[in-house]
């Protein structure tokens, strides 16, 4: 959400964003947020001057009353209550106002940055850069899920009959090996010096629409039926979401945290949930990284943020490449995003295994998240997150870039003491 004077002082910038955004449709909301605005403080002024007319006449009572004047004093009286039937309500009137400004605010896009590129939708995206060579072995690389179950590593079908499309069970070696990566996600990120946490999985309506808009909750959040809770569809909701109606003093920032949870996520869209597959489905794992931090240092958190996640994978012997969303693919609360690609020797392209986000203040704005300056005065924080490794689509990364010709997979130096094991064996048949 941004700032209400930004757009009475320059309606004309927050609409060119609009535009670059391409959603044309939304330009009309700038002129009405301005019309609303406008009888809002007129309504609050109108309010202001009520309060002190009533306060005025209430203290004449009590003159006129000690002189003995009771009949000037109830008249006097009856104005007090006409005064205080129109103050009430103009004071409706200026919660209803607010209420509706809100509403719409909540829906006008965040600033990108000067520095996102311009594009309709993902398949503007621009390439920044590329990290190790991507290779293509001699031997055809399976289907993912063809290679876990050469292993004895996943049970689609049981889970299907429990829980339907979009689940799975990963069992042996391959439950292990998701298990064994979350771990070293986490003592990663610990030692770039982030705070661990396992947080709520569960949330409150008013920290779901802080952190996300209404078309990503639409799209992702599955609701808890006769309460007022949504299973979190990535950590980030509740991690950001503990900062909700919060000072922090200045000198605590950064807050660098690392969180593990699992996902969950009604996959509404164009791609649907895969039949046989982990790569779009309604649960998994992640371990995740948030920043809260000064306006000032978020663009430096940003690019080290991404950076983790290219510098994580690459010891995992995993290739990997930067890219940066256009402005059409970027969420309305984010200033500026990039996406972590790994590669596919079985696909022979890249796909996306991470994003980073910099939200500038537009999620500190809705939860009420501000910092107090050494000099005291308050400002809004500005909040990033990024994603460390979100198995088991990972997994399809490492599997086909660990595995060998007859199916064992290999287990990178940086996972053996994880894993405490080198390879893993494809069982021999009975």
């Amino acid at each position: 959400m941004i700032d209400i004077k930004l757009i009475r002082t320059n309606p004309e910038l927050v609409k060119e964003n609009i535009r670059k955004k391409f959603q044309d449709e939304k330009l009309e909301l700038v002129d009405k947020v301005v019309e609303l605005d406008k009888q809002y403080r007129e309504t609050k002024v109108e309010c202001d001057s009520l309060r002190n007319q009533r306060k005025v006449k209430s203290k004449e009572i009590g003159g006129l009353m000690a002189k003995g004047q009771k009949d000037d004093a109830e008249k006097v009286k009856a104005e007090v209550s006409e005064l205080g039937k129109k103050l009430e309500e103009m004071e409706a009137r200026e919660v209803e106002l607010e209420g509706d400004i809100r509403k719409i605010m909540l829906v006008i896009p965040n600033i990108i940055d000067e520095s996102v590129p311009i594009g309709k939708d993902d398949s503007e995206n621009v390439e920044v850069e590329k990290f190790g060579e991507p290779a293509v072995p001699d031997f055809e690389i399976p289907y993912h899920v063809d290679i876990m179950e050469k292993v004895n590593g996943i049970d689609l079908d049981s889970a299907r009959k429990t829980s339907g499309n979009g689940f799975y069970y990963l069992c042996g070696d391959i439950a292990q090996l998701q298990s064994c990566i979350l771990s070293y996600a986490r003592d990663f990120m610990i030692d770039k010096g982030f705070i661990y946490y396992i947080p709520p999985f569960m949330i409150r309506s008013d920290v779901v629409t802080g952190v996300m808009s209404f078309a990503e909750m639409e799209g992702m959040m599955y609701k808890i039926e006769g309460e007022d809770l949504y299973l979190i569809g990535t950590s980030e909701h509740s991690m950001i979401g503990k900062f909700i109606d919060t000072i922090i003093p200045e000198g605590e920032l950064p807050k660098t945290l690392t969180s593990y949870s699992p996902c969950f996520r009604k996959e509404v869209g164009a791609h649907g949930i895969e039949e046989r597959g982990v790569y779009r489905i309604h649960q998994f794992e992640k371990q995740e990284m948030i920043v809260v931090c000064k306006p000032e240092e978020s663009m430096d958190w940003f690019h080290k943020l991404y950076s983790y996640t290219v510098e994580f994978f690459r010891t995992l012997d995993i290739p990997v490449r930067t890219l940066e969303c256009c402005s059409g693919d970027l969420a309305d609360l984010k200033v500026k995003s990039l996406d972590v690609e790994a590669w596919s020797p079985r696909q022979k392209k890249y796909f996306e295994v991470g994003s980073c986000s910099n939200l500038g203040d537009a999620q500190a704005r809705r939860l009420g998240i501000r910092v107090k300056g050494d000099d005291g005065n308050k400002y809004f924080a500005h909040t990033l997150n990024n994603t460390v490794v979100a198995p088991p689509r990972m997994l399809i990364a490492f599997l086909e870039n660990n595995l060998n010709e007859d199916g064992s997979i290999r287990i990178p130096k940086a996972l053996q003491p994880y894993m405490r094991k080198e390879i893993i064996k494809v069982p021999e048949k009975k």
